[in-house]
């Protein structure tokens, strides 16, 4: 069974989706891939999961969290999890490019690829999908719309600048996400 609430925070209204094992679903308003609410679904603002998720959110719109701890369960294939694991180690502070993230994947050479799972990223923020770049550093796709991706980046102090923004400092920030261990 799967319960859902919603979010309104500097970047607009988010449904957030949780079954019995985590944090499912992370969606921004009017973003590409936007799962649409079940009938089967509970409605349901004091389900513990989205509780914790509204309050991880607030203080990282605040400025008091770097690091999201909430147990995530996103649906997808294994290279999409793969992908979104990889996504999660990308701390606070740093981007990626798309190559990148399909090395640290175990995919060397299919940036496209994980380009296109990375758009399917279904928690947007906690798996933050915001940070990865192209490869000369330009702010590339973002299924929740550029200019909250700049917003992001911004509220992170990284530089918009395509000439300054590059890879991270390689090996910085290198934790999974304890909930998204998803793939062995």
């Amino acid at each position: 069974m799967k319960h859902y609430d919603f979010y309104d925070g500097p970047q607009g209204r988010m449904l957030l989706v949780a079954n019995e094992r985590g944090l499912c679903g992370v969606y921004f308003d009017g973003q590409k891939y936007l799962a649409q609410v079940d009938p089967a679904w509970s409605r349901d603002p004091d389900h513990a999961t989205l509780r914790r998720a509204r309050r991880e959110l607030e203080e990282y719109f605040g400025g008091g969290r770097k690091r999201f701890e909430i147990a995530l369960a996103p649906d997808g294939t294994p290279f999409q999890r793969a992908v979104w694991n990889a996504i999660s180690t990308v701390a606070f502070g740093d981007t990626i490019s798309y190559g990148e993230l399909a090395r640290r994947a175990g995919s060397p050479g299919s940036a496209r690829a994980a380009g296109a799972a990375t758009g399917r990223n279904p928690i947007s923020i906690i798996v933050p999908c915001h940070r990865i770049v192209g490869s000369n550093g330009s702010l590339t796709g973002y299924a929740g719309g550029l200019a909250r991706k700049r917003a992001l980046l911004a509220l992170e102090s990284l530089p918009l600048d395509p000439l300054l923004a590059g890879d991270s400092q390689p090996g910085r920030g290198l934790r999974a996400h304890p909930g998204l261990e998803l793939v062995r």
